[in-house]
């Protein structure tokens, strides 16, 4: 048992990023509500499962979060990623409970990979993982202020007539358009909140491409540098 954990371990970087990947373009693949009702929830939980493996190390905060989750489970009736059906302040402490969990497991890859002393396979991965979780980050910002404060962010793919999934599936559209600082215009922040956390957002992830990624390249070229010392 031990000799799999460690293995699963090893492993942590690619298996959470597979988890989030599926998340996002699972619905490329599936029926829409298919996907939705069935294949999305599963998808959620592996990202969960995933995401404690990656802070499996530190074993209080892996507890504290998985009581969290308890509690979340207990109260959403064992549906953690209800979408619309549910009361606002379940909604809220959902969006809460997520957002922490972003919070520490982004954290914790960007300190794993930071504390690498060589550049490999794992780390590359890691990078990548560690920059679409802050777009899960931003997601749940938005997500957290538009509950808060309805009618922050508007647009062409926000209206009144669309339904709580699609919604939110623009929202998370927004959230990694923003973060990629590419704005296309269908969504704009309109409320002070909003806008100054698009902002935080947009500085975040030009930032983690700054100076988290010129880190790890930084670690490469040394590491091929001392390799051809060595030969």
């Amino acid at each position: 048992m031990r000799q799999v954990f460690t293995n699963l371990y090893n492993h942590r970087f690619e298996i959470f990023l597979l988890s989030q990947v599926l998340i996002l373009f699972g619905s490329l693949i599936f029926p829409g509500e298919f996907y939705e009702e069935v294949i999305l929830p599963i998808f959620f939980l592996f990202n969960l499962i995933t995401g404690m493996l990656l802070i499996s190390k530190k074993k209080k905060l892996l507890w504290i979060l998985i009581f969290q989750f308890v509690i979340l489970a207990f109260l959403s009736g064992g549906n953690m990623i209800q979408r619309g059906n549910e009361s606002e302040g379940l909604g809220q402490f959902r969006l809460i409970i997520y957002f922490i969990f972003y919070i520490v497991v982004t954290w914790n890859i960007i300190r794993q990979v930071w504390n690498e002393k060589t550049v490999d396979k794992k780390v590359i991965l890691g990078l990548m993982s560690g920059y679409i979780s802050l777009g899960f980050l931003a997601f749940f910002l938005f997500m957290s202020i538009e509950i808060w404060t309805p009618g922050s962010f508007q647009g062409v793919l926000l209206n009144e007539e669309l339904d709580i999934r699609m919604q939110t599936d623009s929202i998370m559209y927004y959230a990694y358009i923003t973060l990629l600082t590419i704005g296309y215009g269908e969504i704009i922040p309109v409320t002070p909140v909003a806008q100054k956390a698009a902002v935080l957002v947009g500085l975040i992830g030009q930032f983690y491409i700054v100076i988290i990624t010129a880190v790890v390249v930084e670690k490469y070229i040394r590491h091929l540098s001392q390799q051809k010392l060595n030969q």
